[in-house]
């Protein structure tokens, strides 16, 4: 039995145009022509273009499918095989993206419903740059703390979020003021303005030992979206980032080298930290 090109198409959920491409391109030409000259498709086309949907739908190029149909015993199953792995690897990115945009979603709302005037007034220049929240989502998304930083930054309330932004806000015009004043980053200054930031973060968003605190520092530095998290870009220095920078690393192998356990003057690092 013989089937139109309209009755195949109709059949197999595609469009006659695409018919005439497979059809063009050598990749399933009809076995028959009608007396008129139309294409007539019989059961062995029908199995074929079965077979180029079930690759199609796979994500094979129509290039790639043409090779297996060379040789079906000998391509096949290297090409099913590696194209599996390739599926694999984009149900995992594409889980990652979901719960990247997840964490997005909680870091665009702060966990708090403010208005727009009530966030300036509790965030003033600080915004998160979205794309910087997803990429250090994607980086961090394997991180115990990155999961209870989400998590206790979704519960703040926004008088929570007042006094957090009041801290940082003090705590950054003192280190606008070392770094003017040309305080060294090795400094008994700039360390223990190093040290203050380190437990805001403890206090605030999730523990962070030494080590944590220098990957931090060390994405101020480099990532100038990062840095504008804690200094907005109308208040920043040329070479302020990498001054931080250097004050944590200062600070940190200062506490493990010298066991120094200081407590910052306006806050404490929570009890189970200690």
């Amino acid at each position: 039995m013989s089937y139109s090109v309209g009755q195949v198409a109709a059949f197999a959920g595609v469009t006659v145009r695409t018919l005439h491409h497979y059809d063009k391109s050598g990749l399933l030409s009809p076995s028959g022509r009608s007396q008129a000259g139309y294409r007539l498709y019989d059961e062995a086309d029908l199995v074929r273009l079965q077979q180029i949907l079930f690759y199609r739908e796979l994500g094979f190029p129509l290039d790639e499918i043409a090779e297996i149909f060379k040789d079906p015993q000998a391509n096949a199953l290297d090409q099913l095989r590696a194209r599996q792995e390739q599926l694999e690897a984009e149900i995992a990115r594409l889980r990652r993206l979901s719960e990247v945009a997840r964490q997005a979603i909680e870091v665009q709302r702060t966990g708090v419903p403010l208005t727009p005037q009530e966030r300036f007034e509790v965030f003033g220049e600080i915004t998160a740059d979205l794309s910087y929240a997803t990429e250090a989502a994607l980086k961090w998304a394997d991180s115990p703390g990155q999961r209870e930083s989400m998590a206790r930054a979704a519960a703040h309330s926004k008088e929570d979020w007042r006094q957090l932004m009041g801290e940082a806000t003090a705590w950054r015009a003192e280190l606008l003021a070392a770094f003017d004043d040309g305080e060294p980053s090795d400094g008994e200054r700039a360390m223990d303005l190093a040290e203050e930031h380190r437990l805001h973060i403890s206090r605030w968003f999730t523990a962070c030992p030494p080590d944590m605190h220098r990957r931090i520092a060390d994405d101020f530095a480099a990532d100038p979206r990062a840095f504008a998290l804690v200094v907005p870009p109308t208040r920043q220095r040329p070479g302020l980032a990498a001054y931080l920078c250097k004050a944590v690393h200062a600070n940190a192998a200062r506490r493990v080298d010298g066991g120094d356990d200081r407590r910052a003057r306006w806050t404490d690092e929570p009890e189970e930290n200690r």
